[in-house]
């Protein structure tokens, strides 16, 4: 799904390509996002995996939390995500769950595969049955099974997400 953006995009995308690669020159992972509401960059995020040891620290997930802890809001309704690359599947949930309007990015999956770093066998393990995937999974059945979810529907104050 190509298409001919506009300039202050591709200055955008641009902005999340040098976010990588200065990320590598600092020893980080090469990627980049950006989130961008009202023309304005709301908050950066590079690829912070190997120094903060921590496997959900890309760059979308990265700037998204930045983004919300700037607004002050979990939603981020009317912002754009730009990144240096197509969002891994943890990723694209995030950009889903943080109700993001629009998604940018420069190099696909089947780039960010050319050069290490692949995705493909979680896209096909989300086709799977839980019984079929490579991770061991289980469900247990208890009584108390829902018991936080009639919990939630009682608690009256609660904020819906």
């Amino acid at each position: 799904m190509k298409k001919t953006y506009n300039i202050p995009d591709q200055e955008f995308i641009l902005k999340t390509i040098e976010l990588a690669q200065s990320n590598v020159q600092n020893g980080g992972g090469p990627f980049g996002a950006l989130v961008v509401k009202d023309g304005k960059i709301i908050a950066t995020g590079v690829n912070r995996v190997t120094d903060k040891h921590d496997p959900t620290a890309h760059a979308e997930v990265m700037a998204i939390r930045e983004a919300s802890r700037l607004l002050g809001n979990h939603e981020l309704e009317g912002c754009t995500l730009f990144s240096s690359c197509e969002p891994c599947p943890m990723c694209l949930g995030a950009v889903y769950w943080a109700r993001i309007k629009r998604l940018v990015f420069a190099s696909d999956r089947h780039n960010a595969r050319e050069a290490g770093f692949s995705d493909a066998m979680i896209y096909e393990e989300i086709h799977l049955p839980v019984e079929e995937r490579s991770l061991k999974t289980e469900q247990i059945t208890i009584p108390q099974a829902g018991a936080e979810f009639i919990a939630w529907h009682e608690q009256l104050d609660r904020e819906e997400y």
